[in-house]
This record gives C-alpha cells, structure tokens and sequence, in this order.
C-alpha cells in the first residue's frame, strides 16, 4: 500500500473536478483562512516568537496555505513578517504547483518531518493523515492474522512483528494501525514538548477506537477496486483519532479534540466569513454559501470529519482558554 500511495501522488495532481477528489481548501477559501487565523492566535499564546515556522502537512496544490496567508497578512502582519514557510511535500508535481502559487512566500520544501528546522513551529496537516499507510490485522480462531496483498488479491498469514492488540475481539473483526501516522504523533508530541509550538489536523474517521475496515480507493470522484489498478487510484483508511492523540501524548504533547468538523470551523466563524464573501460576490453568493454548508453540515463533512490539536503542555492548561475552535471539547 506504502508503495502503491508514494507513486500515485509523485505522478499527478488528484485534486478537483479533473482529478479524483476535492478538498476542504478545494471547496472554500474560507477553509483555509479560518486554519490562518487559528495558527495567529497561537502564535500570540507563544509569545510571539519571530522567527517562527509555519508547516503544511501534504500541502496540495498550495490553496490552503495561500488562503491562510492572505487572511494572516490581513490581520496579523506580525506574525505574516516573523513566519518561515516550510512543506512538506514529495511529489515533484505537487511541489511544481505550490511553488507556483506560493512564491512569494519563500517556501522550503522537506521530504519528511524530520527535516524541518529546529525552533518553535504551527503546524496544519488537512487530509495527510488518512493517505499514510495502515496495517490490517482480522481475528481468526481466536488469534490475530496479517491481512496483505499477494498476487493482486488480499490473503491472510501469521501476524509478526504485531503492534499491541486487544485480546478480546469477535471472528472476523479487523484492526487496523497506522503505525507511520502513530510514530508521526509521538514526534510531533516530542517536538512540541521540547520546542514549542502546535499542530493541528483534520481528518476523517471515529473519535474513539474500534474495528472495521475502512480501506477505500477513489478514482474519478467515484469508489474504486483498491487492487485494481495500484498507484492509479487515491487510496486512504480512516484516522485512529484516539490513537493519535494518545502517541501524541506520550511524546509529551498536550491535545485538544478529537471534535467534529462541522462544530470546530463554526466556533472558527467559517459561516460568518463564508456570508461575508457572499456579500462581497454577489455572483457567487450561492456557491459560497453551499460551499460553506458542505463543510459544516453533519450529512456533509461537518460529523465524519474531526479535529486534533496537539500543543506544547504551556498552551493548554487551566489558567488559559480553550484552544481556539476547542471551546465544546
């Protein structure tokens, strides 16, 4: 699966009515602004460091990030001034397509998280998670099995090397782990911790632990065969939120969430902006405002979608408010 992600995102651009999906910053740009403004608040709550890094997780095409600078200049020309960008990002088509759209803020680009600079950062991760890959474990007789892939179907064997299992489960039930987005969290956690700073994603999937098999392929904005065609389909399983904040957690982070989209951008004033700019576009009015409902609403992204902040212990404790947008959890 590892491979099968890695070389369809290197070779194409799968965002929007001509690729295979459409993301939040895709949808509205009050998306993205709404993320902006977020990260300008903590950046107040830290201190105001300068520099400071901005990081986007799988960054796209850039639209979130342009959207968030734009609003962050708008409002908090300090923090637009003392911000570094940074991405990270491996597709070189992607990275072609970021550089265009974000030149003028001097991005640098990173493999990996472990390349990022030393120094207190924010980080946004929208829709990274769910593409990292997961492992798949089904009970049988009593006992964990390996699910893999082995001459383009799924076959079971013996599960080596297993992350911690629960010992109790029905025949048949499937867990999944995503072992690279739990060790993403723990060193995220840590850096935090050490260095200052916070992360905040938004992803899809439960907000507590469970079994199931969420594995899924999109093509064509349509449900695929995930072995039908490998590194030509958009293939994604569903966030562990629970497990995520608890890896975070052990690294030394503190975490807010997981909360439902709908109820985190509304505490934001996503629908507030998205009236705004319906005024300002009269011709548009109708589409900003079904963009903002398709967002927000339960039947919509607003219940499947959540949000996880992670932070530094000093951000979140009982002598300082909720995180912005965390003010229900």
């Amino acid at each position: 699966m590892a491979r099968a992600v890695a070389a369809y995102y290197a070779r194409r651009d799968p965002f929007g009515a001509a690729g295979d999906f459409t993301t939040a910053p895709e949808i509205s740009q009050a998306f993205g602004e709404c993320l902006g403004l977020w990260t300008a608040v903590l950046w107040q709550r830290m201190g105001r460091p300068d520099p400071v890094l901005l990081v986007e997780l799988g960054p796209g095409r850039g639209t979130l990030m342009a959207d968030a600078l734009r609003a962050i200049a708008q409002v908090m020309p300090g923090f637009r001034a003392a911000l570094r960008l940074h991405l990270v990002e491996q597709s070189p088509v992607l990275r072609a397509a970021q550089a265009a759209r974000l030149a003028d803020a001097a991005p640098t680009w990173h493999d990996a998280t472990e390349g990022l600079p030393p120094g207190p950062a924010l980080i946004l991760g929208n829709e990274f998670l769910d593409a990292l890959p997961i492992r798949q474990f089904v009970r049988r007789g009593g006992a964990w099995r390996e699910r893999f892939v082995e001459g383009g179907a799924f076959v079971e064997g013996p599960a080596e090397d297993a992350p911690p299992l629960p010992d109790a489960a029905p025949e048949g039930a499937v867990r999944e782990v995503g072992e690279a987005a739990l060790a993403l969290a723990a060193g995220l956690g840590a850096r935090l911790a050490a260095q200052g700073g916070a992360a905040l994603f938004l992803d899809y999937g439960p907000a507590e632990s469970g079994f199931g098999d969420s594995l899924q392929a999109l093509a064509r904005h349509a449900a695929a065969d995930p072995l039908a065609a490998p590194g030509e389909a958009d293939l994604t399983a569903h966030v562990d939120f629970a497990a995520i904040a608890a890896a975070a957690r052990a690294g030394g982070a503190v975490t807010a969430g997981p909360l439902p989209q709908g109820i985190f951008l509304q505490s934001l004033g996503l629908v507030t902006r998205a009236a705004m700019l319906a005024r300002a576009r009269p011709e548009s009015a109708g589409m900003q405002l079904s963009a903002a409902q398709r967002l927000i609403a339960p039947e919509g992204m607003g219940r499947l979608f959540k949000a996880l902040a992670l932070c530094h212990p000093g951000l979140r404790h009982p002598g300082l408010p909720p995180l912005p947008g965390f003010e229900t959890a």
